[in-house]
């Protein structure tokens, strides 16, 4: 089964974008936070616990865009749907769950 590859890009163009806002909204909530931090310092232990948090989120969508940029980047080079062990063909279903993936489904176990 061949890979749809116009409908790959769409999908992984998508992504992106969806990745890109992520990473906006929370730079924007680390950049202007909506608490005023001369509350008790119990209020301000929980506005930095959250600060962390929104870091921590903010790495992961940047992990996952750079992910879908190097997919998207394999489309262009003709190696997207290979896996980077094997050589094979990444299954259809595996790249609709993750249109992403570098790996087939026996070597990503």
């Amino acid at each position: 089964m061949s890979i749809d590859l116009n409908r790959a890009k769409e999908s992984l163009l998508t992504l992106k974008e969806e990745y890109e806002t992520r990473i906006d909204k929370i730079e924007d909530h680390i950049q202007n936070p909506q608490d005023d931090l001369n509350e008790h310092w119990e209020d301000q232990a929980i506005s930095y616990r959250q600060n962390d948090m929104r870091q921590n989120l903010k790495s992961e969508a940047r992990q996952s865009l750079i992910y879908v940029e190097n997919a998207l980047s394999r489309i262009e080079n003709g190696t997207y749907g290979e896996c980077e062990v094997c050589g094979e063909p990444i299954e259809a279903q595996r790249l609709e769950a993750l249109p992403y993936a570098t790996l087939c489904m026996e070597h990503a176990a």
